[in-house]
């Protein structure tokens, strides 16, 4: 099954997004702690895109392919783009003593999909994950 939404830059947008997720898995008969799992996925890709969009359009394109199988999420902004090899790993002794506790996103979505890709450039920023769910 296969879901495509162009999602734009309003508060709580990404719940549409996650809505959408847990109807296919929901229909499909995905297991409640796999759904768990991809909701998270879900809300801090959409949420970074997002934040990180640009201005023309202020758009994010979410794609979900979902089987019994695994979950394929593609998410792509329009943003100017970055270098992901230049993002550190946020440390935790570290954001304790921080009034910015933000920074987790990035190593969130590493730790619980089976297959995370970022593409980046001036034109945006692409991220594919792929996460099983058996």
């Amino acid at each position: 099954m296969r879901l495509h939404l162009t999602l734009p830059r309003i508060p709580d947008i990404e719940l549409v997004a996650i809505e959408g997720l847990e109807r296919l898995a929901r229909h499909l008969g995905i297991a409640d702690d796999k759904v768990g799992e991809a909701r998270i996925l879900v809300a801090e890709a959409v949420t970074n895109a997002l934040e990180h969009a640009g201005d023309t359009p202020p758009t994010v394109r979410v794609e979900f392919t979902l089987t019994t199988e695994e979950i394929v999420i593609f998410v792509q902004d329009r943003g100017k783009g970055f270098d992901p090899a230049a993002v550190e790993d946020p440390e935790i002794t570290g954001k304790l003593g921080s009034s910015n506790k933000r920074g987790w996103g990035l190593k969130l979505m590493k730790s619980l999909s089976d297959d995370f890709r970022i593409e980046s450039g001036s034109q945006g920023t692409t991220i594919s994950i792929r996460k099983l769910l058996r």
